[in-house]
């Protein structure tokens, strides 16, 4: 028998629209199991969600915060054994369906949180290896079982790398390894990712996130479409995604710029993997601001794409106030008839408190700037319609004059 999470009167409604979230302040009560050997749920366990009635509506991972349980299961009970195949197969399936696993591509998001039905998990494919992380103890718990269906279920990977040292909940007792191979064993070679195409070193071990921001791909291919003879600065540029995919599209010139040295190295490596004759790229790692505030050319084409600057509801004005200076700077920057492209990562940020941050940008700075694109993340980052908080990439392409 399971613990049972009793809700408030009229706390089910969202439930009842397939919000896969439970608030603490939605539990009335929570009732034990009589077996139960402790006096509350453990992090991470399995529990029951039902209404003011007692009848039961959905299952899914107990968690100690704001969000109190992260619904797995609606209408059942219990989970079926077979639930974590069955939900990567899914997953698996519409990846399949949306073309990305082919010869000149074996780089996606094969698991996608609330968007594959399975909250807290995000699961990314490079080549053969699957990286998973956890952002929730319940999936830390399940992580060998999820590990396994990975393997089951997706033919292309042979080995799973688990990495959450940094997305578990920082108050939680976390009992097991953050990191490691689940599966498989390292390669003994480095592995080179395909996205569209070209070639990546992706370093899931030491970089950010699971090691390459595969969010971006649409973004890069299209940004790929205007570089032809530009004058390229791809800020924040990390691995050199966007700066790979302008050297293809026939630019001019490319500079990356990213604050991390090691970060700059793995540009210089995808470049010269991809491009190894070239000479109109350069990689320097540099504060973001200092570089933009010293820094007298003017570019054809800009990128800017930072990391999240508000993490959580409480940061939304500072992180405004942050989009507003960079935007500012970026217009500047720009040769009249240029273009940039802008993006906001931040979850607390929506898209129109984004736009309305560049447009105040553009209006410091005096410019003509229209908007040629909106841009959002990928497929194979789908946001389930019943959760709307799933929807975190924004993007602009603005023409500058």
């Amino acid at each position: 028998m399971m613990n049972i999470v009793i809700l408030k009167p009229h706390k089910e409604e969202s439930l009842l629209r397939f919000h896969p979230w439970v608030f603490s302040g939605a539990i009335s009560k929570i009732v034990l199991s009589k077996s139960y050997p402790h006096d509350a749920p453990q992090e991470g366990e399995i529990v029951q969600v039902a209404d003011n009635n007692g009848k039961v509506l959905a299952v899914g991972h107990w968690q100690i915060g704001s969000i109190a349980v992260r619904i797995l299961a609606f209408g059942v009970e219990q989970l079926p054994k077979t639930f974590w195949h069955t939900r990567i197969f899914e997953a698996w399936q519409l990846r399949q369906s949306l073309g990305l696993v082919r010869e000149d591509n074996n780089t996606f998001r094969l698991i996608h949180g609330e968007g594959d039905f399975l909250p807290g998990l995000i699961v990314d494919v490079y080549n053969d290896t699957a990286v998973m992380q956890a952002h929730s103890i319940g999936m830390h718990l399940n992580r060998a079982d999820i590990a396994q269906a990975i393997i089951d279920c997706v033919p292309v990977v042979k080995r799973v790398y688990y990495k959450s040292d940094d997305t578990l909940p920082f108050k939680a007792h976390v009992t097991g390894e953050k990191t490691g191979y689940l599966i498989g064993e390292a390669p003994k070679d480095t592995v080179w990712a395909t996205e569209n195409g070209l070639q990546f070193r992706i370093d899931w071990l030491n970089g950010q996130k699971t090691g390459f921001f595969v969010d971006q791909r649409e973004n890069r291919a299209l940004l790929e479409h205007y570089s032809y003879r530009r004058d390229v600065l791809n800020m924040f540029c990390y691995t050199g995604g966007f700066s790979v995919y302008a050297l293809r599209g026939g630019a001019q010139s490319v500079t990356s710029v990213d604050v991390s040295a090691k970060a700059v190295e793995l540009v210089k490596d995808n470049v010269a993997h991809n491009y190894p004759q070239t000479t109109n790229h350069s990689a320097i790692a540099a504060d973001a601001f200092e570089f933009l505030n010293a820094e007298d050319k003017k570019y054809d084409l800009i990128v800017l794409d930072p990391p999240a600057f508000a993490k959580h509801r409480d940061a939304i004005q500072n992180a405004l106030r942050g989009y507003r200076r960079l935007n500012a700077k970026g217009i500047e920057k720009i040769k009249p008839g240029g273009i940039l492209f802008t993006f906001s990562c931040s979850q607390a940020i929506d898209k129109d408190m984004f736009r309305l941050a560049v447009l105040t940008a553009a209006t410091q700075v005096g410019r003509k700037v229209r908007i040629l694109h909106q841009l959002h993340q990928p497929a194979d980052h789908p946001i389930n319609i019943y959760h709307p908080e799933g929807e975190y990439l924004k993007g602009l392409v603005l023409s500058v004059e």
